[in-house]
């Protein structure tokens, strides 16, 4: 064989190798998994931290961000995102019965305690006949809202009635009006009422000190059904990627994000003891 037949079959074989090399290496791009995730906005810097700690999985984990508490179930319903993260477990059934769908749990994510809010009171004593409460429409954060009053004996409730509303108020003695407004949207009016009901994480983005509130929920046994969770269409309910970005969400860095970004008014659910 002539000195450049042989070099010409060196350098034949050089480029095989390199281009086999750029096949394997664009069938390991390809291969990666992309996870689209609906959240709320306070919660990114969060989820930042979920996509590192999923990136070493081969999973491309895409954060997606909705204004109100009704955009991401229906995301998710019509597969715009493929998980969601951002409502207890109380509004995922609520929503699930009043929409006809079948969205389930995949993991537990935060417990964020309701509190009460104002501008105008400190203590609940200072509660004058006809004051105007704000609390959230949702049928289950209204029920909760009711129930945080009636836990701190401002009012009492039917019973009766698993997610209890204002029509299921039995005794109010100081004739307390109440205003409901999208969760969302409970820390915005405050300068028009006297207090208002606020989740955590709404409490969170309008700045409010949980240290300040007037009134907080307890967390206790009575919290699961608030424990907030990860959420997929049933079809993937076992999804071993979903679980995946489960796991990446239930560790100590995601811990550590949780405080620096939230202080004291969403507590990691997944390790709680209640």
């Amino acid at each position: 064989m002539s000195k450049f037949k042989k070099f010409s079959k060196v350098i034949l074989l050089a480029f095989t190798a390199i281009f086999i090399f750029v096949l394997a290496g664009c069938g390991k791009q390809s291969s990666d998994k992309t996870v689209k995730v609906g959240i709320n906005p306070s919660d990114e810097e969060i989820w930042k931290v979920v996509k590192k700690n999923v990136k070493s999985e081969g999973i491309d984990l895409q954060i997606k961000t909705f204004s109100d508490y009704n955009q991401p179930n229906t995301a998710l319903n019509q597969g715009e995102v493929d998980i969601n993260a951002y409502q207890h477990t109380d509004f995922l059934n609520s929503w699930n019965k009043a929409h006809h769908t079948d969205l389930v749990s995949i993991g537990k994510t935060v417990i964020q305690p309701m509190a009460l809010y104002s501008k105008k009171i400190t203590k609940l004593s200072e509660l004058k006949n006809g004051d105007k409460i704000a609390i959230p429409n949702d049928a289950s954060n209204e029920a909760r809202a009711l129930q945080l009053l009636e836990y701190n004996g401002i009012l009492k409730l039917d019973d009766s009635k698993t997610l209890p509303s204002t029509k299921d108020i039995k005794e109010n003695k100081l004739n307390l009006k109440f205003t409901t407004v999208d969760a969302a949207q409970t820390a915005r009016v405050m300068d028009d009422v006297t207090a208002s009901i606020v989740n955590g994480n709404v409490a969170n983005d309008a700045k409010l000190d949980p240290k300040k509130a007037v009134v907080t929920e307890k967390i206790n046994k009575n919290s699961i059904p608030w424990i907030n969770i990860i959420v997929a269409q049933k079809k993937d309910k076992n999804n071993k990627t979903y679980k995946k970005v489960v796991k990446a969400f239930q560790t100590k860095d995601v811990e550590k994000a949780i405080k620096k970004v939230y202080g004291g008014n969403e507590i990691p659910a997944w390790n709680a003891k209640l």
